[in-house]
């Protein structure tokens, strides 16, 4: 059967692509990196793009260079090698499992061995903070998973999930940093997390924190979060609260973003314009309840439908998914999606695409999904009502069924959401 919009989807794929090249390693990383240093180089990778920005740390860093690089199982080295001294280890997200317990473990001793001449580069992206796991003192792995949980659950943002982690985490926090001293550390980051703090990313091991334990305990208590009598040990342990920006380690540190959701929205918003749309760009900052911000963008489109100009609406952030059936599937981006989509209506000549630039929206095979004009009218030929697939937190077997979803396996960067409304009623 035909499809009538085609031509619009390979433009929204289009726009997601552009934007995903804009964040890449390849692109982000080798305007960064010395040549050459002295003494020994400890590369500590970590993120979903650890893999790939600890392969091109290695390409360009001559000298005596070791360590590893901890991403998400899958996500690893596709084409190309890696010295023999860079271990790649694989872990899963968003809990925290074994592995990734023991690269942190690995990591630490390797950062407690270097000396005055040597330096610590840490490479991180979104991901981190699950994939980079070890507990404090007094707490299990099972704790910190059932926690971990409990908050993606909660509809948490991740600035708080990450404040919680930072005070139940050995090595978070500045922490990796402090057992690294007197080295030198240099960090480079891309950013998944809104507003770019540093510190949230990954739950910054070698930056410092300006979170406190308090914080983290009150914002248990704002989701309602059942502890573990270990963790509320822990959460009183003021030995567990995290070092001072001037801790030796941490003060003189050198840290940089190298590529963000700002980026990403950059490359895409000048893809459109080379195809003749106006764009809209409403920031790449948006944190809200993702259907919640889906209804208000429908809002938003039926104003800029006004005038038939063809148009582009981007923007970027993370939402949150406040989940109310746990045998649900899908994530942040089709929730927005299909709310955005039953505010639409089946307006005439509007398109859309949102999908997460790591891959992987929440904890299924897809990015995220597309809707077009007709996909409210597939969805009533097939007897599926979105609105309940809406209130059980299902729209990856929504859209699976209509067959909307965007697979496109790990891309090996993470700036976190992305989405682009097309509104063109020639399209229409």
């Amino acid at each position: 059967m035909r499809d009538e919009y085609h031509a619009v989807r390979l433009k929204l794929k289009g726009l997601f692509d552009s934007a995903v090249e804009a964040v890449s390693a390849e692109v982000a990383m080798p305007k960064q990196l010395p040549s050459s240093t002295t003494g020994k180089t400890l590369i500590i990778g970590a993120g979903k793009g650890a893999a790939a920005m600890t392969q091109i740390a290695a390409s360009r860093i001559k000298g005596d260079i070791f360590g590893l690089a901890v991403t998400r199982y899958g996500h690893g080295i596709v084409n190309g090698t890696i010295p023999n001294s860079l271990k790649i280890i694989e872990a899963d997200h968003p809990v925290p499992d074994e592995a990734g317990q023991k690269a942190a473990r690995l990591a630490l001793r390797m950062a407690s061995e270097l000396g005055h001449n040597d330096h610590l580069l840490m490479l991180m992206s979104g991901g981190a903070s699950a994939l980079l796991s070890l507990p404090v003192e007094g707490v299990t792995l099972e704790d910190k998973q059932l926690i971990t949980k409990s908050l993606l659950l909660s509809g948490a943002t991740i600035s708080e999930i990450n404040c919680v982690r930072k005070h139940l985490s050995a090595i978070k926090g500045g922490r990796l940093a402090i057992a690294a001293a007197p080295a030198k550390v240099n960090t480079l980051l891309i950013s998944d997390v809104p507003g770019d703090d540093p510190s949230f990313v990954g739950s910054g091991p070698t930056i410092a924190d300006h979170t406190t334990l308090k914080q983290a305990k009150e914002i248990l208590v704002r989701y309602g979060i059942n502890i573990s009598k270990s963790i509320e040990i822990a959460l009183n342990n003021p030995a567990n609260e995290t070092p001072k920006s001037d801790a030796l380690g941490l003060a003189g540190s050198f840290v940089k973003v190298i590529a963000n959701a700002r980026d990403a929205l950059d490359a895409s918003k000048k893809t459109a314009e080379g195809w003749g749309y106006s764009v809209t760009d409403l920031g790449d900052m948006l944190q809200a309840e993702s259907r919640h911000l889906g209804a208000g963008h429908a809002a938003l489109v039926r104003r800029l439908s006004e005038n038939d100009e063809k148009h582009v609406i981007i923007s970027g952030g993370e939402t949150t998914v406040t989940v109310k059936n746990n045998k649900g599937r899908g994530g942040r981006n089709l929730e927005y999606l299909l709310a955005l989509a039953i505010g639409l209506d089946g307006a005439k000549g509007v398109s859309a695409i949102a999908c997460d630039t790591d891959g992987i929206d929440g904890t299924e095979d897809n990015a995220g999904a597309i809707i077009t004009p007709d996909t409210l009218r597939r969805a009533e030929k097939l007897g599926l009502s979105p609105k309940d697939y809406l209130k059980n937190n299902d729209c990856y077997t929504f859209f699976k069924k209509l067959g909307d979803l965007v697979i496109t396996g790990p891309t090996r960067t993470n700036t976190n959401d992305f989405r682009a409304i097309i509104i063109d009623t020639e399209q229409a």
